[in-house]
């Protein structure tokens, strides 16, 4: 049931191809994930992939799905091999082209497909700061960054306005997956078709253009800023880049690599008398010509020389604490650990993190996860957390016991990784702190004693599989 006002103007947008348009609402939607180069070679999870897979054209990690397949329900989702999301929401972090060794800002993150996409593609090198302005939101960003395993970034709960004040001409890359109306998820979500109005499009166009003012502030000279909705509208798509444009002459368009379906902006649709023939580069994806949802991207780059930016931003760096005040934390790793973490060591409470070398301060900041998160500091011991179980490979530790057994009813999902997930314990020869894992992707930490293996998987993520 399409809101009569959408259906009325995009019979004007698209005019002899709105028939197509239409009909793709009555097709069974692609559905598609991400692979995880963080956890390894993506040529080992396709020999070992129980699922049906083919290739996403835009992204080199992205592979479609059969709905039979179900991989949100194996254990290789649990251990961060792979996220679910759809093809074309690959695209905006696609063209913002992270490289490792950079500062780049996901300043709308939630839910996190987007930064993980990122974090993939800076290989663990920079500082990745994933903002999310509701605190709900906030906390699941945070959970899928530890599910799969990123190791440098920050994710915290600030307004951009907040942001722009702290980290003036800062980042190298941001990327702005705005807020918006939502038309282009009406086929994957019913309930957004409710929702919309005519009046919501206009302040959802409204809040763009202040999220993108400070997204502009915060990108250093030569820096690339990337915006993207999931929406039709004009007002929000190509009005939110021609009101951009004229409120900062100092960024132009890039014209950015386009795949087969995907078709450029159109000038006519910037609602404003004198169209910008640049609006050309921008992107739009439609449902009726690709296998994924309605999108638009932009790609901005901000004139002058690339440099250094602002190291530190406004306030400072943070110095962190000497690994000297965590002995229980040394202990841990001389016993179980065969690398080296490089980072700043961060201390909140009882626990400890592994911030990103050349961290900024992190003093007033509200940060949900300000890097990694190693565990707690407790009398005399130190209990490692789950965040680093999951960022960890079977090199990196001491002890690795692997979870095998006979294959369960479900194809793939391995009976003793399935009873792990579920909180049991096992009879084990190891002792101490072990990684567990499934194909050598790591699932979480046990602690072997008496030839019992405590599980030490959450409880909050436990489920009956």
């Amino acid at each position: 049931m399409l809101p009569l006002a959408f259906v009325e103007r995009m019979k004007k947008m698209l005019g002899e191809e709105f028939p197509s348009f239409l009909a793709s609402y009555e097709e069974t939607k692609s559905q598609a994930l991400r692979l995880n180069p963080l956890k390894g070679e993506g040529r080992r999870f396709l020999e070992l992939s129980p699922f049906s897979l083919s290739p996403v054209p835009w992204e080199e990690n992205g592979f479609y799905f059969e709905e039979a397949d179900r991989p949100g329900k194996h254990p290789y989702h649990e251990a961060g091999v792979y996220y679910i999301q759809e093809a074309s929401a690959m695209v905006p972090a696609m063209l913002l082209d992270a490289q490792p060794g950079e500062r780049i800002l996901d300043l709308c993150a939630a839910p996190g497909g987007k930064s993980t996409q990122i974090a993939a593609a800076m290989r663990g090198e920079g500082i990745l700061v994933c903002n999310e302005i509701h605190p709900k939101r906030a906390g699941i960003l945070s959970e899928n960054i530890e599910r799969m395993g990123v190791r440098n970034a920050i994710v915290v709960n600030h307004s951009p306005d907040e942001l722009a004040i702290r980290f003036p001409g800062y980042f190298d890359r941001v990327l702005v997956d705005a807020p918006c109306s939502g038309e282009g998820m009406f086929r994957k979500n019913a309930d957004a078709c409710g929702q919309w109005s005519a009046e919501n499009v206009r302040l959802c166009a409204g809040r763009q253009d202040e999220i993108l003012d400070c997204a502009a502030g915060m990108l250093k000279e030569g820096g690339r800023l990337v915006y993207s909705t999931c929406t039709f509208a004009p007002e929000e798509d190509e009005g939110s880049i021609c009101r951009f444009l004229e409120r900062h002459p100092e960024f132009g368009l890039e014209q950015p690599v386009r795949f087969p379906g995907m078709e450029r902006g159109n000038p006519l649709w910037c609602g404003q008398e004198s169209a910008n023939g640049e609006i050309e580069k921008t992107i739009r994806l439609w449902p009726h010509r690709l296998r994924g949802e309605g999108h638009f991207a932009a790609v901005l780059c901000k004139e002058g020389e690339a440099g250094d930016g602002k190291k530190s931003g406004k306030s400072g760096q943070e110095r962190g604490i000497p690994e000297k005040e965590c002995g229980e934390y040394t202990d841990f790793k001389r016993e179980n650990l065969r690398t080296e973490l490089p980072g700043t060591l961060v201390r909140f409470g009882q626990r400890l993190y592994l911030a990103p070398e050349g961290i900024f301060s992190l003093k007033g900041l509200k940060a949900l996860r300000p890097g990694l998160h190693l565990g707690t500091l407790k009398t005399n011991r130190f209990e490692p957390a789950h965040a680093l179980a999951l960022a960890l490979g079977k090199s990196e530790v001491q002890r690795y016991v692997p979870l095998a057994g006979e294959e369960s009813a479900q194809a793939g999902m391995r009976a003793s990784a399935l009873r792990y997930l579920n909180g049991e314990t096992f009879e084990t020869g190891e002792k101490g702190w072990c990684l567990l894992g499934v194909d050598n992707y790591s699932l979480g930490w046990g602690k072997a004693a008496g030839g019992i293996m405590k599980n030490h998987y959450p409880r909050g993520l436990r489920r009956n599989w």
